[in-house]
């Protein structure tokens, strides 16, 4: 007999068997929360265990030298929880402790609630290591408070600012786009700490502590299981000159404008200096806000860096731009001779003036001389040798930019503006296509018009003289130190410029009779042990008196430095850039001056009060 289905009796098994099963993954689960994964452990502690971050040390940065520029000093960050604080917390002592205002103190503690009242945020920065053995003792009477250490820098020279840059507290912005940084932590903000944020950060550490309530130390948290050590950042060596550069700022004192020096060979940039500067301690410890809104609101603009981001008309140096191309063109040969009855004269209409000087002038004569006459005949020249202006507009700027003008230098600085050299399209938009020609932008012959460079393309200038036809990118970065070995920068590309390597010794020529010849306009910088090479230039500026430039290398015959000098209305390029140019020469190649009577007159002569 076939046996009758007991519906009721099934489902009753299968009830049981559900709940059954239910159970045991509720008591897997169970185990595996408290006994197998410590991190729900970590979660439902965190009332009593801190995470301590352990920050590491920045690397260090030194100079082409090993002198150390800048290390790393103890601080700390007073932290609190707000929810930790209790009803008999003493607001009055706290604020006479830490030196706060009891306004203050509201008003950080809100803040501070605003952001979270469970987790814990910066209540006061950068305590130094010195102030804070004072109040530590007491620490332990302010619940929720505790203190976080850290490194903050140690500037060794107070010259540089522009060149390290500063580290300041990551923005929102940033902290968006690096998700392995957080809220507290400190980044490169400017400079080579900005470039070079990736190899001097380091890596972040943590300790985790049990407190009590009112956030006394108790110990360890599970014997340090998960604890991990800070790793330092990786030191840099810089290719600056550290008494080069604190030299020729201190040549710069009450003046605007920037001094460049380059080492030829290697595209290493010696100094770096804009002028007015800071001294970079000011942007460290608990008046860095403060002291950064005085620089910043400083109508000297201290914090702007001139030597790569201001842009001027480069003058006469610019007349050895225009000689080579007029050369590598064939429209004038180093004999050729222009008459200059003080100046250059179109028709009548226009004319560009110059000053007193012997008549007619050959080309390395016209260098020496500074003619303007000579250099306005020759960019003639340049501009008549093709069918059209706008065509051998176009052919000029070809040339003029593969020596590295109008455009970024694309290595490790920091900030840098491009320039501007104007082609047809320029003028086509200014007059109208075919409605201008030569004389419509003469100025262009003598590195003036719409032609604007930046101090580190000058020095560049010099630095391609130098080397009589090619540069290397200026750069800051040398090498990394690492176990006794170093790893050397891979920046030694060589870059070409369009003009046959012949031409140059007629215009370098030219240069050195700039400085040794009677009528030479940079006739101030000779020193029969340095062999100097140089230009003049001044600058035409409307805002005032112009601006005095040099540009300069030496020795001739094996260039161990090339150098631009700017300062803003200084006047004629003999008067200040020229001495300032060859006395920083001088410095870095003999490490002593000589003429230490003119050295201190040119030192205090003041541009700005």
């Amino acid at each position: 007999m076939k046996r009758k289905f007991d519906f009721y009796s099934s489902r009753k098994l299968i009830i049981i068997f559900t709940i059954s099963l239910a159970f045991v993954l509720l008591i897997t689960k169970l185990f595996t929360i408290q006994i197998i994964n410590h991190e729900y452990k970590l979660s439902a502690q965190n009332n009593v265990v801190r995470e301590i971050i352990k920050y590491p040390e920045r690397g260090w940065i030194y100079d082409r030298n090993n002198e150390l520029l800048v290390s790393n000093q103890r601080a700390h960050d007073l932290m609190v929880v707000p929810y930790q604080i209790n009803s008999l917390f003493d607001t009055t002592m706290f604020c006479e402790i830490f030196s706060i205002s009891e306004k203050d103190f509201e008003s950080k503690i809100n803040n501070a609630k605003k952001y979270s009242n469970f987790r814990p945020s910066v209540f006061i920065k950068n305590i130094s290591k010195k102030k804070f053995a004072d109040i530590q003792e007491s620490l332990h009477f302010f619940s929720g408070f505790y203190s976080q250490p850290k490194y903050t820098r140690n500037y060794h020279t107070k010259s540089g600012g522009n060149v390290f840059g500063y580290i300041s507290q990551i923005s929102k912005e940033e902290l968006e786009l690096k998700k392995n940084y957080s809220k507290n932590d400190l980044i490169g903000t400017s400079g080579v700490e900005r470039v070079y944020e990736n190899i001097l950060k380091g890596v972040k550490g943590v300790e985790k502590k049990v407190v009590d309530v009112r956030g006394r130390y108790i110990g360890r948290y599970d014997n340090g299981r998960h604890d991990t050590l800070p790793t330092k950042g990786s030191d840099i060596i810089l290719s600056i000159d550290i008494k080069l550069q604190e030299y020729a700022d201190s040549m710069m004192r009450h003046k605007k404008g920037s001094i460049v020096a380059i080492e030829p060979k290697s595209g290493e940039i010696l100094c770096l200096v804009s002028s007015p500067s800071y001294d970079p301690s000011l942007l460290i410890g608990q008046n860095r806000n403060q002291n950064y809104r005085t620089l910043y609101l400083d109508p000297m603009k201290p914090l702007y860096d001139r030597s790569t981001s201001a842009l001027y008309p480069p003058g006469s140096i610019f007349k050895l731009v225009n000689g080579l191309i007029a050369l590598n063109e064939g429209v004038i040969t180093k004999n050729t001779l222009f008459k200059c009855n003080k100046g250059w004269n179109f028709k009548s209409i226009l004319n560009v003036g110059c000053h007193s000087h012997k008549s007619p002038l050959d080309l390395k004569q016209s260098i020496a001389q500074s003619c303007n006459a000579y250099f306005c005949n020759t960019f003639q020249r340049i501009i008549s040798k093709k069918k059209s202006s706008a065509e051998a507009l176009n052919m000029w700027e070809k040339y003029t930019k593969s020596f590295g003008l109008g455009d970024y230098i694309k290595s490790d600085l920091f900030s840098e503006k491009k320039g501007h050299i104007p082609n047809a399209n320029y003028y086509d938009k200014l007059y109208g296509k075919k409605r201008w020609g030569a004389s419509t932008c003469i100025s262009l012959a003598i590195g003036q018009d719409a032609i604007l460079l930046t101090p580190i393309q000058m020095a560049n200038l010099a630095t391609i003289m130098a080397n009589r036809g090619y540069y290397i990118k200026p750069h800051l970065f040398k090498k990394i130190p690492s176990k006794g070995n170093s790893k050397e920068t891979k920046n030694q590309e060589k870059n070409y410029i369009d003009i046959d390597v012949k031409f140059f010794e007629t215009v370098i020529d030219g240069m050195e009779e700039a400085v040794i010849g009677e009528f030479g306009t940079a006739k101030y910088a000779k020193n029969s042990n340095l062999d100097i090479c140089g230009k003049t230039g001044t600058v035409e500026n409307p805002h005032g008196d112009d601006h005095s430039v040099f540009i300069a290398f030496a020795p001739k015959d094996d260039p161990q430095i090339a150098i631009a000098v700017l300062v803003e209305n200084g006047g004629w390029g003999s008067d200040l850039a020229v001495p300032i140019g060859a006395f920083s020469i001088e410095m870095y190649l003999k490490g002593y001056i000589k003429n230490k009577e003119m050295e201190n007159i040119i030192r205090n002569k003041k541009i700005i009060y």
